[in-house]
C-alpha cells in the first residue's frame, strides 16, 4: 500500500509562507531543519499532527516560477486543502485579511473557494458535502 507522506507547495519566500500558513491558515510546524539558505520546512494540521505533511518548498528552479505564474494567470489553484465548514473558514480568513480570488461556490459534491497565499500560489479550499455544515 502506498500513501502520501509529504506534499509540496512551491513558495517564493519560506519565512513569509510559514507565517501565512501558520498564522492565517492554522497549520503548525512539524519540521524546520536548516539546509543552507533554506530549510526542510513541513507543516501539519493540528487535528492530524502525525498526518500528511505540507512541505513549503523553496522556489529554486526557474521552471517553478514560470509554472506558478501560468497557474495564477489562468486562475488555477496549485493545490487543494480540505475544510469542514467552508463558509465559516471563508468568513474567518476574510476577517484576517486573506484575499480570495473566488468566494465559496457550490460545485455539486463540493463547495470550493480559492485564496491567494501571498507566496505566489492560489490555494483551493474544499468542503465535501455531507462532512460539515452545508
Amino acid at each position: 500500500m502506498i500513501s502520501i507522506y509529504v506534499t509540496s507547495v512551491v513558495v517564493d519566500d519560506q519565512p513569509k509562507a510559514k507565517a501565512f500558513y501558520t498564522d492565517k491558515l492554522g497549520f503548525q510546524v512539524k519540521h524546520e531543519i536548516p539546509l543552507g539558505e533554506h530549510a526542510w520546512l513541513t507543516l501539519v494540521s493540528p487535528a492530524a499532527p502525525d498526518g500528511v505533511e505540507l512541505l513549503l518548498e523553496p522556489e529554486g528552479h526557474p521552471a517553478s516560477t514560470t509554472y506558478k505564474a501560468a497557474l495564477v494567470e489562468d486562475g488555477i489553484p496549485f493545490t487543494s486543502l480540505a475544510v469542514d465548514d467552508l463558509q465559516a473558514e471563508y468568513d474567518r480568513l476574510c476577517g484576517l485579511g486573506v484575499r480570495f480570488t473566488q468566494p465559496p461556490v457550490d460545485a455539486g459534491p463540493v463547495i470550493t473557494a480559492v485564496l491567494d497565499d501571498t507566496c505566489g500560489n492560489l490555494i483551493q479550499l474544499a468542503q465535501i458535502k455531507g462532512t460539515g455544515a452545508s
